[in-house]
């Protein structure tokens, strides 16, 4: 059997300089914000990070962050969509003590105080409710805050960076954002692809995640060239976040040894999914010869590869076959003299 050491590739990364702050990037895509992420870290401006679920929203935050003038200050992290709808004012802005039955005494800071002379990352934002999307926008505009139950008005010099998966120009159209907020969170955009469009990055975080896990558990484990190809070709509906959560099972479920090989993978863990995806799954509905049937096979999946890739040679790659082979294959399936 053969084994491919993840960490091989993931070496390449590193000495390519390309890890940024916990970021593992080799596709252009993340590479290109990577790059934007540090141009604009110095500046105070808002910035608005977009994509799907899952993708790594809030590391290209903290990337800018760490990178900022304020990157010794906090980094304060507001999930708008975990919070009850009852306690997000106060969560946000904090409240005086006896505003309401239940204070704490003293009163208590809230989350935009808390991130004074740093960076408050609200993540979901577009879960937040019109009524607090006012008070947002008063913080925006003028950097100031009053707590619940108080009148004194507080100034706060913080770096707003809003993070989504929605589609918040669509919801400015049906009435449910504020389009004056939109504008005032949409001063530097970062659109993050889905890890389906950057495949280029799928092996250096199966290394870093690989690492991640053995240092956790002490255990140690080797991908097989088919678990490689398992991986690579998988759509990731959940994007990092699932292939994260996909090699800390290979880590911690018994099943798998210290060579971890596709079938239990497939069968156990991603074969529902792969095969709604169409990948890697051979369906026969009819009896045929079988040198036809494996013509046909072959000939699709070579065309996949290069759709997929671009060339050949990469096509190739990723078959496991020489440049050679698929070059002569092709000449054969398509009767090229």
């Amino acid at each position: 059997m053969t084994i491919l050491h993840a960490k091989n590739e993931d070496s390449k990364v590193t000495s390519l300089g390309l890890r940024q702050k916990g970021i593992v990037a080799k596709s252009q895509a993340m590479l290109d914000i990577v790059r934007l992420g540090n141009q604009i870290a110095p500046l105070h401006c808002t910035v608005l990070i977009l994509g799907e679920s899952g993708v790594g929203k809030e590391i290209v935050a903290k990337l800018i962050h760490d990178n900022s003038s304020v990157k010794n200050g906090p980094f304060v992290k507001v999930n708008c969509g975990a919070i009850p709808e009852t306690l997000l004012e106060s969560e946000f802005f904090g409240y005086e003590q006896g505003a309401f039955t239940g204070a704490n005494k003293g009163g208590k800071l809230g989350k935009f105080e808390l991130a004074h002379n740093g960076t408050i990352l609200l993540d979901e934002i577009g879960d937040l409710p019109l009524h607090l999307q006012v008070k947002l926008l008063r913080v925006l505009q003028d950097g100031e805050v009053v707590r619940i139950g108080g009148n004194v008005t507080r100034t706060v010099n913080i770096r707003v960076i809003a993070a989504t998966n929605k589609n918040l120009k669509e919801m400015v159209k049906q009435g449910s954002f504020r389009e004056d907020l939109y504008y005032r969170l949409n001063v530097v955009p970062i659109w993050i692809p889905p890890l389906k469009d950057r495949r280029e990055d799928i092996m250096p975080l199966i290394g870093h995640f690989k690492r991640k896990f053995k240092a956790k558990y002490g255990i140690d484990r080797n991908c097989s060239l088919e678990v490689v190809k398992v991986f690579q070709t998988y759509d990731w509906p959940g994007n990092v976040r699932e292939l994260e959560n996909t090699v800390e099972r290979l880590y911690v479920m018994p099943e798998f040894g210290i060579n971890i090989t596709a079938d239990i993978l497939l069968r156990q863990y991603l074969n529902s999914s792969w095969q709604q995806q169409g990948h890697g799954i051979v369906t026969v509905h009819k009896l045929g010869p079988l040198k036809q049937a494996v013509d046909e096979v072959e000939k699709k999946m070579i065309n996949m590869a290069i759709e997929r890739f671009g060339t050949a040679k990469k096509a190739a790659s990723f078959l496991g076959i020489d440049e050679s082979t698929i070059s002569r294959k092709l000449k054969k399936l398509y009767s090229i003299d």
